[in-house]
């Protein structure tokens, strides 16, 4: 039998809807088959959060470290700010909830480095009020990719397609000068790579995008796709073996549903991606940090604090975030256990003068003679 994991949850902006979310999931009693939670949040914000949205009957346990975590339950290890007069108002951001949230990254962070847990999940953070000194991140991926060993890549994924970022939270001004061919080539090798493993897709397909509109209508419209964009998928198709296409004008990509047929899409910018990702369901999506050591989820919303403290948040991001976080690190377990004592690669067979076949390893193919070939 599997064991339990351990899911690192962190609260989110406390003025949001972060702990709404973990409420309502961990009232579903089977939630606790698939994992062992352990939310990283203060106890005082939690028990305002229960109090406020009738959830006094989801019950925690303190514990001081995720090894003390039991299954079965909702387990809390508290977090505080020093000097912080925590109070709760919902809908109303503000830098002690910002505060907060740092608090509770940090801390889950630092026990997945260390292997206490096996996943993390962050509930939605507000990043105007994000203490500026601590986090001078323009988004999630990148304060997570600063704090987690690996090279992180955003990647957003629902049931209909996997969406990476080859930029992410960027002002468009910028987002020219930063699509360079180093930045496509990493960003198309850390798509297919996280397809293979995190998603145990064998030989799967990269779809590219366009920089310009209709990709560029042949040098019309700009010159980024023939001058930095398609040199490389040519490259690394050629040369790697990666099964990488484009690249292809945004709009008819998606307009004639081409994404079913790849099992990853590279976008140049954010709302290139976001914005058809979302078209298509606002409910299931999972912002999926790849590439880190540590697998690290989202959901693919932000703090809603319009619907903050009334109840009438939807979990279902949530649900699939941690969902996603469980899958990911079995796949993970399975892709590295069939690859961790690889046969060695023969080359071709030669005749035997009896006609029986015989077979060499690559290596020792290049040190035997031709006359021991043929033996």
């Amino acid at each position: 039998m599997e064991k339990n994991l351990k899911i690192a949850i962190t609260q989110g902006d406390t003025n949001g809807i972060g702990l709404e979310l973990v409420l309502k999931t961990f009232s579903i009693p089977e939630m606790f088959e698939l994992c062992t939670p352990v939310l990283y949040a203060n106890e005082k914000v939690l028990q305002q959060h229960r109090k406020a949205l009738g959830y006094g009957g989801v019950q925690y346990k303190l514990v001081n470290s995720p090894e003390q975590a039991e299954n079965g339950c909702l387990n809390l290890v508290p977090v505080t700010v020093e000097g912080a007069e925590i109070n709760v108002t919902f809908g109303r951001p503000d830098d002690i909830a910002g505060r907060m949230a740092l608090a509770a990254m940090e801390a889950a962070i630092a026990d997945a480095n260390a292997g206490k847990v096996d996943a993390l999940v962050t509930c939605p953070i507000n990043l105007a009020s994000m203490p500026k000194e601590e986090f001078p991140y323009p988004s999630l991926t990148d304060y997570l990719s600063a704090k987690i060993p690996g090279d992180g890549v955003m990647i957003l994924t629902n049931p209909y397609m996997r969406i990476a970022m080859a930029t992410n939270h960027m002002p468009l001004k910028d987002v020219v000068e930063a699509v360079t061919p180093e930045l496509i080539e990493a960003r198309i090798r850390q798509s297919y790579r996280s397809v293979e493993r995190d998603f145990l897709c064998s030989a799967p397909r990269v779809a590219v995008l366009g920089l310009n509109p209709h990709a560029g209508a042949s040098g019309l419209l700009g010159s980024e796709e023939e001058e930095k964009i398609a040199p490389v998928i040519k490259n690394l198709a050629e040369t790697d073996g990666i099964r990488v296409f484009g690249p292809y004008a945004a709009d008819g990509f998606f307009g004639a549903a081409m994404y079913k047929h790849f099992d990853s899409v590279l976008a140049m910018y954010h709302d290139q991606g976001v914005i058809p990702f979302k078209a298509l369901t606002m409910t299931e999506g999972v912002n999926y940090t790849a590439g880190l050591d540590v697998v690290c989820t989202a959901p693919s919303h932000g703090p809603a604090f319009d619907r903050a403290g009334k109840g009438t948040a939807d979990e279902t991001s949530f649900l699939h975030a941690v969902y996603a976080a469980v899958d990911i690190f079995r796949h993970r377990e399975v892709y590295d256990n069939a690859h961790a004592n690889p046969l060695p690669h023969y080359a071709i067979q030669h005749e035997r003068p009896a006609g029986e076949r015989r077979r060499f390893p690559v290596e020792q193919q290049n040190n035997v003679s031709g006359e021991e070939q043929c033996k």
